[in-house]
């Protein structure tokens, strides 16, 4: 494109980026337009005539300077940084490094069942109730990870009748999940999670096939036992009288190399066990996936076009009323339709590590976030802010990794992302800059996620310039956000579980 000298004094801050053969023009709250080459042309250059249906399209979306309404575009960016002053709301807790499966990916550098002195023992667990519970945030979620959490199934427990009974006095909207394998679920097991209302959440690496070589059990059947446990669970939610729309088994995909020509097998795998959602994750470089890149990493732009394809077929899915939505598409839509922002901790600015989120290990050892644990457990305590038995609350939020972070993935302040078109809808992982660039800022032009971010809104906004009314009515109903009450811890001891 021409470079352009447009007059003073005619446009608000605007940033733009080419969409096939229009162009994208965004502004500081967010706000966007879809442009012919010759409207762009003439707002660029200052040439847009007063009265004219160019100058109303410019002027309702703030993107022109004289009449700029200030008020209006404060509203919108403080909307869509809600979340800055919340504090930490997600706590992961590692209650293990033990696992009965070994992937081909492991991110959390898995250890061996044997390896008891992985286990976080029952003092440590409180302590780390008693720092999420000194959350500034009135909402917070207790995730179970591994390792695999039912290897230590009695600390789970434990967890959630220590923080469910501390928070009778506290008062804070209280949630538990755990993410899970469910090789080692049983009716028991099962009976008392629905009980005290933990969400449960797994991956699916698609077909049977697939799934069996990249998530190994000794008795090769990891695939039939999560999907036995999915339909289980999802059957138990209905005998609840719950709605299956909204409640139902959250699994997750990790896209490896031989998972790219599988898009359509993938999908049909997740909406013929009833999942509503899938999460097309690009592959991390955490754990074992260091070890094994060679064989499951690929280019980004392969990925990009698996993404197209299953989105595509996704939509057309939806098109014969089945429902399934891509979970990238709708947290980027919330923020470009809505004018909200989702929290999605790693796509946001500034991103959730530290500020948003912590995860505490086995032993005790704070991080600002998994991906922090998980290098960590590579011999990089770069992203550790504390321990349980030693730190307190303000000296863990507080901390000066914490405040680095921050700045680092604030996108007001990255040079290659402050004139980007995306910016308004996007965010940064520091841990994974760290890790594959040697910089907690990163070098965007150069970043597999930012590639990946940008692919995506192309896609989206290709979508929206088509403008589809299936496709469209498709989109609205990804960005609808319905709260999961039922997963809220009842404060009133009358309403908690036997």
């Amino acid at each position: 494109m021409a470079q352009l000298r447009p007059r003073a004094g005619t446009q608000a801050l605007f940033r733009f980026r080419p969409v096939r053969d229009k162009v994208l023009v965004t502004n500081l709250e967010g706000r966007w337009l879809l442009l012919s080459q010759e409207d762009f042309q003439a707002y660029a250059r200052g040439e847009v005539a007063p009265g004219s249906e160019l100058h109303r399209r410019l002027d309702e979306a703030n993107f022109m300077r004289d009449g700029y309404r200030v008020p209006e575009a404060a509203d919108r960016i403080r909307a869509r940084k809600s979340f800055v002053h919340a504090g930490p709301n997600l706590h992961m807790f590692v209650v293990t490094l033990r696992c009965n499966e070994t992937c081909v990916y492991c991110h959390a550098s898995r250890a061996n069942l044997d390896a008891v002195h992985t286990d976080m023992g029952k003092e440590t667990a409180e302590r780390a109730v008693d720092l999420v519970l000194q959350s500034t945030s009135p909402f917070v979620t207790i995730e179970f990870q591994g390792g695999e959490p039912l290897v230590n199934y009695e600390v789970v427990q434990h967890v959630v009748e220590t923080a469910t009974a501390k928070n009778r006095e506290v008062g804070k909207q209280l949630e538990f999940t755990m993410v899970s394998n469910f090789a080692l679920l049983d009716e028991e097991r099962l009976d008392w999670l629905i009980a005290h209302r933990v969400q449960l959440c797994t991956s699916v690496d698609g077909p049977e096939a697939l799934h069996n070589a990249q998530r190994k059990l000794p008795t090769g059947d990891a695939h039939q036992r999560t999907v036995h446990w999915v339909r289980r669970i999802n059957e138990r939610y209905r005998e609840l009288g719950l709605d299956p729309t909204l409640y139902h088994v959250e699994a997750l995909l990790t896209t490896t190399r031989a998972t790219l020509p599988m898009w359509k097998e993938v999908v049909d795998t997740y909406v013929g066990l009833g999942c509503r959602s899938l999460f097309l994750r690009p592959l991390d470089p955490f754990g074992f996936a260091e070890r094994t890149r060679r064989r499951l990493e690929y280019p980004r732009g392969e990925y990009l076009e698996f993404y197209r394809n299953a989105v595509d077929y996704m939509l057309e899915l939806n098109a014969r009323g089945v429902e399934i939505l891509e979970r990238y598409a709708a947290i980027f839509l919330t923020k470009i339709l809505g004018g909200s922002d989702p929290n999605f901790l790693d796509l946001r600015s500034p991103a959730g590590a530290g500020i948003g989120a912590l995860a505490y290990d086995y032993d005790g050892r704070i991080y600002t976030c998994d991906e922090g644990r998980m290098l960590a457990a590579m011999g990089d305590r770069s992203f550790e802010i504390g321990h349980v038995e030693r730190s307190r609350y303000r000296e863990i939020t507080g901390h000066p990794t914490v405040r680095a972070l921050a700045i680092a993935t604030n996108l007001d302040a990255q040079p290659d992302c402050i004139h980007c078109s995306y910016q308004p809808y996007c965010g940064t992982n520091a841990a994974f800059n760290y890790k594959t660039q040697g910089s907690i800022f990163g070098r965007m032009r150069d970043n597999a996620v930012c590639a990946v971010h940008k692919g995506i809104q192309d896609y989206l906004f290709e979508k929206l310039d088509e403008g589809d009314p299936q496709v469209m009515q498709t989109f609205e109903r990804w960005t609808t956000i319905r709260p999961r009450e039922h997963f809220i811890q009842p404060a009133d001891p009358a309403g908690a579980p036997p």
